[in-house]
């Protein structure tokens, strides 16, 4: 009896958050880009943030959800760029 048994989470929310690192997977993966990389890839998402704008005017459009998909993909890279920004800043400052 000397070994002790792990208790499981309760919930599967609490079984995540055990194994969770804590981070945002998204913004971690965005985190290991460049900043060439990012340019690239904000681009790419501009590009297709238009052309699924114009096929929702004609009624073409097959997944909605996409749109706030990329909106928010595009917000994330500006605000990783931001900070990049802001954190070079100060260093070429000095």
């Amino acid at each position: 009896m000397a070994q002790t048994a792990k208790k499981a989470p309760a919930t599967k929310k609490a079984a995540s958050k055990a194994t969770d690192t804590g981070g945002n997977r998204k913004a971690d993966d965005l985190r290991a880009k460049t900043d060439d990389q990012l340019d690239t890839q904000l681009v790419d998402l501009k590009r297709e943030q238009f052309n699924l704008r114009f096929q929702s005017a004609t009624n073409q459009l097959e997944r909605p959800a996409r749109i706030r998909e990329v909106r928010r993909e595009i917000a994330r890279i500006k605000t990783l760029q931001g900070e990049r920004a802001k954190a070079a800043q100060p260093a070429a400052a000095k």
